[in-house]
């Protein structure tokens, strides 16, 4: 106790430094570091920091600085996007990154600050303990809900994502289909405060034996699972970031593109997969001429869709990213981030435009204010993307139901699946090339929680990796790494029954986030019987 207590003064001496520099540490956790002990220590850290204070303001404050830290780590790939676009300075990278997380540390500010309100009305002893856990583990979740939707939502990195095991294992992220993403999260938060408040209590026996328990559910391999009857052929022609938007380039990226997708063996049924950005062609018919003439297949969609069969060949389908145009007095007035279905013979059979649209990167909120500041979008283009209605399922016959998740709509929870026409498959089409080093793998991560939540394998294609084969158990099965040029040849896995997660949605998690929150509030009045709740 007296170590603990020495411990405590220390951070408490400086409780803002302190803070900030725990929320760095948490985030330690996230890919590609994977450092997830000493991310739950640092949150179980600053839990008790967060008691050490008497006024709900100032763990409120705390709460945002430790959210500061958090983010800025990390979201540090944000800054690489600045890199690939020459409207602005790439030093802006360095600073949109914590002004980003300036924002982002309003929800565990609000999370903390609501549990040391919701605290003081019972009126507890001030110390962390098993009730204030729960309390802040219960806001947790509902904070990172908010994040999710609020302002459209930025649902990248949820605290849970550092529960995800390596690929031969889902890791203690297979509670998904039972919890959701946004309870994980608050488990995580539990499970850090929970270790503190035993350690406090001297209980290293009971600790120990926790965290072994906890390294097995991480890294003990599932096996091989279920095969599929689908074949799959996915592509990666690892197209940098720098060549991607050249024109001069779209061919030789084209022809990169249809040498990896050639059939080992004519006329099998096959489904073939190709990234976000895979077409430089417009292949939808009705535009101007002008707008077909810039691109590189003869100035014809019907050619560029045609010869997209050939490539495919007869029995197979192709999924692939392309621009679609919204077309107004002859001219374009918006473009939409589309995924297109292509048979063997060139006709397209459905189609899915991205809803969840990137800001600054898709499109330029309050383009009136900010484009005469000399502020633009970092993809290139004169003109916004628009979104589309939601998710969508597919419906392509003998290549099954597929449904569709455009790059970072795949983060998302609850949000990746059409309720009333569950498919049989989620494809995720992506471009990853501006995502830095961090960006990608933590991608990937985030895209392996829904395949355990909905329980339904994901098929990730990108242009530069991780492309992957993930089943419904959130296991990798084949996956191509960073900038590699290659294909994946296997089996579209089977899709498991419909989880509680599929059938209650975010419900779920918010139900057991008020669940922890209830319990949280049980302990603390048996600690407090004389307690009301009449909060000052």
């Amino acid at each position: 106790m007296e170590r603990w207590e020495q411990g405590m003064a220390w951070l408490c001496r400086y409780p803002r430094w302190s803070a900030l520099m725990l929320g760095v540490v948490s985030a330690t956790g996230f890919q590609p570091l994977m450092w997830w002990p000493l991310s739950a220590l640092a949150v179980g850290l600053f839990a008790a920091l967060v008691f050490r204070v008497d006024r709900v303001r100032q763990a409120a404050v705390l709460g945002w600085l430790f959210g500061l830290g958090h983010f800025t780590l990390g979201n540090n790939w944000i800054a690489t996007a600045f890199t690939y676009q020459a409207e602005m300075p790439a030093f802006l990278g360095w600073l949109a990154v914590p002004l980003l997380s300036l924002y982002l540390a309003v929800y565990p500010a609000l999370a903390v600050g609501a549990a040391r309100l919701v605290i003081k009305a019972v009126r507890p002893s001030g110390a962390l303990g098993w009730g204030e856990a729960l309390l802040l583990a219960g806001c947790w979740s509902i904070s990172e809900w908010l994040r999710g939707w609020v302002f459209t939502g930025y649902a990248w990195n949820p605290l849970g994502a550092i529960l995800v095991g390596p690929f031969a294992t889902p890791g203690v992220a297979a509670l998904l289909p039972w919890m959701g993403t946004y309870a994980l999260s608050g488990l995580v938060f539990l499970l850090g405060a929970g270790a503190i408040v035993l350690l406090r209590q001297q209980r290293f026996v009971t600790v120990g034996v926790a965290a072994v328990a906890l390294a097995i559910a991480m890294y003990v391999p599932w096996g091989e699972g279920q095969q599929g009857t689908l074949p799959v052929t996915l592509v990666q022609p690892d197209i940098r970031q720098d060549d991607l938007d050249n024109p001069r380039l779209f061919e030789r990226q084209f022809v990169a593109t249809a040498a990896l997708s050639l059939p080992q063996k004519p006329g099998i049924r096959r489904l073939v997969l190709w990234p976000e950005s895979g077409v430089p062609d417009y292949l939808q018919d009705g535009y101007p001429q002008r707008y077909y003439d810039q691109m590189t297949a003869r100035g014809d969609p019907q050619f560029a869709r045609k010869r997209i069969g050939r490539v495919i060949g007869p029995g197979s389908m192709l999924l692939t990213g392309a621009v679609d145009l919204d077309i107004a007095n002859d001219r374009a007035v918006a473009a939409r981030n589309v995924v297109t279905a292509i048979d063997a013979d060139g006709n397209i059979r459905g189609s899915y435009a991205k809803a969840h649209l990137v800001p600054y990167g898709e499109y330029l909120p309050m383009r009136w204010l900010l484009e005469p500041l000399g502020l633009s979008r970092l993809v290139a283009g004169a003109f916004d993307f628009v979104p589309g209605p939601g998710p969508r399922t597919l419906d392509l016959g003998q290549w099954g139901r597929a449904g569709i998740q455009v790059c970072y709509e795949i983060v998302f929870s609850g949000e990746v699946v059409d309720p009333a026409r569950r498919p049989d498959y989620i494809f995720n089409d992506s471009n990853d090339g501006w995502f830095g080093s961090w960006g990608p793998p933590q991608h990937l991560a985030q895209a392996r929680m829904r395949a355990i939540e909905e329980g339904l394998p994901v098929l990730r294609a990108t242009t530069t990796g991780i492309s992957a084969i993930i089943d419904a158990r959130g296991v990798v099965r084949q996956f191509l790494p960073v900038h590699r040029s290659g294909r994946l040849d296997g089996q579209v896995p089977p899709a498991s029954s419909p989880t509680p997660f599929a059938l209650f949605g975010n419900w779920l998690a918010m139900g057991w986030a008020m669940l922890a929150i209830a319990s949280g509030l049980l302990v603390l009045r048996r600690r407090n019987p004389g307690a009301r709740l009449t909060a000052k």
